[in-house]
């Protein structure tokens, strides 16, 4: 703003496009725009209030927390492409920076038994590799994750306050277990979106995560190893939420085995309608 006198996309890009800009200025500018994204979209080491505000009621978190706020960030870098596309020092430190927090978060994630908990490390982990895709210069692949990750994630979230639902507010997976005979939509849907964040064709994570590892197998290898190590991990977390939760025999009280019920089809159908667009989105 101070150097162009405009905060406004277009007279910006035209002044930076232009070339005669003080390119030192434009490094610490962008450097200090991507610290901000930093903290709106959960990269380390800003990233510990995401799993944090979980607190809140599920279908929020969904919205708020998988789809809307925390991509805000990806979505500003987005739109100064030509800014960062200036700076190649910021962008080397968005990608090792994305890259690192991906492979983070999702070691974390293997941990926690909190069933929104391990979702929201997810989040974070996705976002890391929504930030290698920028710092290479990749901006149509990112924002293409942004979208199928809005749709599988935001699956996940209401899956498992589907869940939450059915057992009387209770998140701690170790409590759970056996629920897809008891909740056979809510399982099905879960189980789609766990495929498509888990990168397994023809499934609309596949497609995203295969571009964003594709670009950073050609740009710079040793990013491609930590996050494939980082998709892995999502898969390995993912299904061992499913487990946990579905699968076996039931290991709570008598009381909450009592409630177990499907959710009503307030709660399923707008499952279904994002089960489907996991499908068909990538």
């Amino acid at each position: 703003g101070s150097m162009f006198s405009t905060l406004d996309y277009g007279q910006l890009k035209a002044a930076i496009t232009a070339g005669n800009a003080d390119t030192a200025k434009l490094t610490v500018a962008a450097l200090c725009l991507f610290i901000g994204a930093t903290g709106k979209s959960a990269q380390l080491p800003l990233y510990t209030w995401l799993p944090d505000a979980m607190a809140g009621p599920t279908p929020v978190s969904a919205l708020i927390h998988a789809a809307t706020m925390v991509t805000a960030g990806i979505f500003m870098i987005t739109r100064l492409n030509f800014l960062f596309d200036l700076t190649p020092f910021v962008q080397n430190i968005i990608a090792i920076v994305g890259a690192v927090t991906a492979l983070v978060a999702a070691s974390i994630g293997l941990l926690q038994n909190d069933i929104k908990k391990v979702l929201a490390y997810s989040t974070v982990s996705q976002l890391g590799l929504m930030f290698l895709a920028l710092g290479l210069g990749a901006y149509n692949v990112a924002v293409f994750h942004v979208i199928t990750h809005a749709f599988f994630k935001a699956c996940l979230f209401l899956g498992s306050g589907s869940v939450i639902h059915a057992m009387h507010h209770e998140q701690d997976m170790r409590r759970m277990g056996g629920l897809r005979k008891i909740m056979p939509i809510t399982f099905m849907t879960m189980l789609i979106a766990t495929l498509a964040i888990s990168g397994i064709p023809p499934f609309s994570g596949f497609f995203s995560k295969d571009e964003i590892l594709m670009t950073a197998f050609h740009a710079n290898i040793p990013l491609w190893v930590i996050a494939s190590l980082a998709s892995i991990m999502t898969a390995f977390y993912m299904f061992r939420l499913m487990y946990l939760t579905f699968y076996k025999d039931f290991r709570g009280t008598e009381e909450q085995k009592h409630h177990l019920h499907e959710s009503p089809g307030l709660i399923t159908f707008p499952l279904i309608v994002l089960a489907i667009l996991s499908i068909v989105g990538g």
